[in-house]
């Protein structure tokens, strides 16, 4: 039997609300679906009331009902997916992650370091960025609820070795490689990876 999710879907840095629209559209019409930007990342307008990560967790929170929700998230937008199921165990029922850090020390599993770059091409973009440091290794065990992970192995940002220890650490995780896949996976491949997502979502709870 299925369900119908409300999902949540999270960009990473680029902050862009349409990032996830290639799958989201591809999803049932009858789900529910809310695509959320970062104010003052990316090339969005800033907000004086964004002034760093915890606001962006509560612009998450600020859209999820008295009902469980989805969560679909990318790179950095993972990060706030697992700040907000720490907090609300039960109000998030199922998680799709994509080539996220989610809060794992990124330099020792070899990841490449993507801010100078993303600062050159978004000058505008919110300077809190840089000092955005956290580790939820410890913690990230205490997520219970169904997590896919859709990793990339030709991704210098976030690689498969990231996806692998979050996979160990989650104790409900299923890891799903596609080969020559990079950053902007969920993006660039939608129709490929949508029916991973389709059927992770649509399962029913027990």
């Amino acid at each position: 039997m299925t369900t119908t999710p409300t999902c949540l879907f999270l960009p990473g840095a680029g902050a862009d609300p349409n990032f996830w629209r290639p799958l989201g559209e591809r999803l049932p019409a009858s789900w529910g679906k809310v695509y959320l930007g970062w104010p003052g990342l990316g090339h969005q307008p800033a907000d004086p009331g964004v002034r760093g990560l915890e606001d962006l967790v509560g612009l998450v929170e600020a859209q999820m009902g008295d009902g469980p929700m989805d969560l679909l998230a990318q790179s950095m937008g993972g990060l706030i997916a697992m700040l907000v199921a720490l907090r609300h165990p039960g109000r998030v029922r199922r998680i799709v992650l994509s080539v996220t850090s989610a809060g794992l020390d990124m330099k020792s599993l070899g990841a490449a370091d993507w801010q100078a770059t993303y600062h050159r091409n978004h000058p505008n973009a919110a300077r809190w960025l840089s000092d955005l440091h956290a580790d939820l290794s410890a913690r990230l065990p205490q997520i219970a609820c169904p997590v896919l992970l859709l990793w990339g192995d030709a991704d210098p940002i976030s690689p498969l070795a990231v996806g692998e220890r979050l996979r160990d650490l989650l104790p409900n995780a299923r890891l799903h490689v596609l080969a020559g896949g990079d950053h902007d996976l969920v993006h660039q491949r939608a129709a490929e990876i949508t029916p991973l997502v389709e059927a992770h979502l649509g399962q029913a709870d027990d």
